[in-house]
């Protein structure tokens, strides 16, 4: 009878779970060190959008267009590593990772219901776009006859 109990609990499946806390929970606190990793996330993005106007003006190898390129994308990549470290960071890699469970449980469609729903929206397209080339030319019309 216990064996019976213990095969019914082994078969069942259990929720995953990656976090005690919600991510609501994790991405409504605040803390000093948040603020300041966003102000300098911010300061980042910013910066990265004017070292091509700006930085050649006061150190000559910024005229190099990879030069120009590298900075900027180390800037953005400083960026998102500030904001990773944040609690909304860490709830957002959290939400990715439930997201990556919950595609792992989509039933995705058949290579003949792709094509056959590929069709299907290409016909209604077609028929939409007849729709409103004849409503614009009827108004085109209209407004001739008004005007």
């Amino acid at each position: 009878m216990s064996d019976n109990q213990d095969k019914k609990s082994v078969d069942q499946k259990q929720p995953i779970t990656i976090s005690k806390e919600t991510v609501v929970e994790v991405a409504t606190r605040r803390s000093g060190k948040d603020f300041f990793l966003w102000i300098l996330a911010i300061a980042a993005l910013i910066a990265s959008t004017l070292v091509s106007q700006y930085l050649p003006r006061y150190w000559a190898q910024a005229n190099d267009v990879w030069t120009q390129i590298g900075i900027t994308v180390a800037l953005v990549v400083f960026a998102f590593v500030c904001l990773a470290f944040t609690n909304q960071g860490s709830a957002f890699k959290t939400l990715l990772k439930d997201a990556g469970i919950e595609l792992r449980r989509v039933t995705w469609p058949s290579k003949d219901e792709t094509i056959r729903y590929t069709w299907q929206v290409i016909l209604v397209m077609i028929i939409i776009g007849f729709i409103i080339w004849v409503l614009d030319n009827i108004f085109n019309y209209l407004i001739g006859l008004i005007v």
